[in-house]
């Protein structure tokens, strides 16, 4: 396929321009022909209306425009979406699933990285990494004496929301502290030793911490709500690196300011890039501006998972990274 001319290579479109998409262009532009909507003097509309017959694929890129059901009814032919993030929120999924367009997102490529960062968002909280360094450099060593103890990484249980490629990363890296895992996921793996739940609070409940890694969908949407909260407890930690309205925000603020439960790793916000001031106070919370997927191996990595879907999709075979729809 690489001999091929550009007209000759498959088509896959792309309705606007972002810093990920110049990032895949280097190596996708030698299989494929990238149909550029931002390079037409057409509106998009009429743009898609031009090349609705001929459209199989579409690039989306988690800050580009949603592909909402009008985009989807203009482009009949498309027969294949894929993301440049592990979520797919941004993706009509029940317009994609009742036109049967199949989706694919990069969580391959992420979740060493996504993993890596949430266990490093527990750490820093449990132990007061970021709080202490504080401490130190505003000279309060001194002043103050000794900063007040973090807390012990092993033997703590740690219940993960959302055991895909993400959260089966972290279940291990905690399992090396010496941490009991325990699970709450779309449904049980029986092949896996953790423990599973069915329900968030009573998961929450059996927690020291809860570590979130699912995906945002209708039913994940504010799942980890004031009830959750409560189950955690005082002595409890929350962290995120899935997406930032899986938490009610609002209820996790309150919860924190009230020393209701007991610290938070957040590298996700439900308004981003607008984060709750209320935290910025708080040496309990660690805050962290949604990079927990990005570093440069990762989006090498990125450039990879996606020329490999869509080769797969041209080729008529089994997607490398399909994504579940529920």
């Amino acid at each position: 396929m690489g001999d091929d001319s550009p007209s000759e290579l498959p088509t896959v479109l792309v309705l606007q321009r972002s810093p990920t998409i110049a990032l895949l262009e280097p190596t996708c532009s030698q299989k494929f022909n990238f149909l550029k909507a931002w390079d037409s003097p057409l509106p998009q509309d009429q743009f898609l209306t031009t090349h609705a017959g001929s459209v199989q694929a579409l690039i989306a890129p988690v800050h580009g425009p949603p592909i909402t059901a009008q985009i989807l009814q203009s482009l009949p032919s498309l027969k294949f979406i894929t993301t440049t993030s592990a979520g797919v929120d941004h993706v009509d999924l029940a317009e994609c699933q009742r036109r049967g367009v199949a989706i694919a997102n990069a969580s391959k490529a992420f979740a060493e990285d996504a993993a890596d960062m949430a266990v490093g968002l527990f750490i820093d909280v449990m132990r007061k990494i970021s709080a202490s360094n504080r401490y130190v450099r505003d000279g309060l060593w001194a002043t103050r004496g000794d900063y007040p103890l973090g807390s012990k990484i092993g033997g703590k249980t740690v219940g993960i929301v959302g055991l895909g490629n993400i959260g089966l990363g972290v279940a291990k890296r905690l399992e090396a502290f010496g941490c009991r895992v325990l699970y709450n996921s779309r449904s049980e793996r029986p092949s896996l030793s953790y423990r599973y739940y069915s329900d968030v609070c009573e998961l929450a409940a059996e927690s020291d911490a809860l570590i979130i890694c699912c995906a945002l969908t209708e039913q994940t949407h504010h799942m980890i709500n004031k009830e959750v909260l409560c189950a955690l407890g005082r002595e409890g930690v929350i962290v995120n690196v899935g997406r930032g309205a899986i938490i009610d925000e609002k209820e996790m603020v309150r919860c924190l300011v009230r020393g209701e439960i007991a610290g938070a790793g957040l590298d996700v916000f439900e308004n981003e890039p607008d984060v709750p001031k209320e935290l910025f106070g708080l040496d309990n919370v660690v805050l962290s501006p949604h990079q927990a997927v990005v570093t440069p191996e990762s989006m090498v990595g990125l450039s990879e998972v996606v020329t490999e879907n869509l080769e797969a999709f041209f080729s008529n075979k089994p997607l490398l990274s399909p994504a579940v729809i529920i």
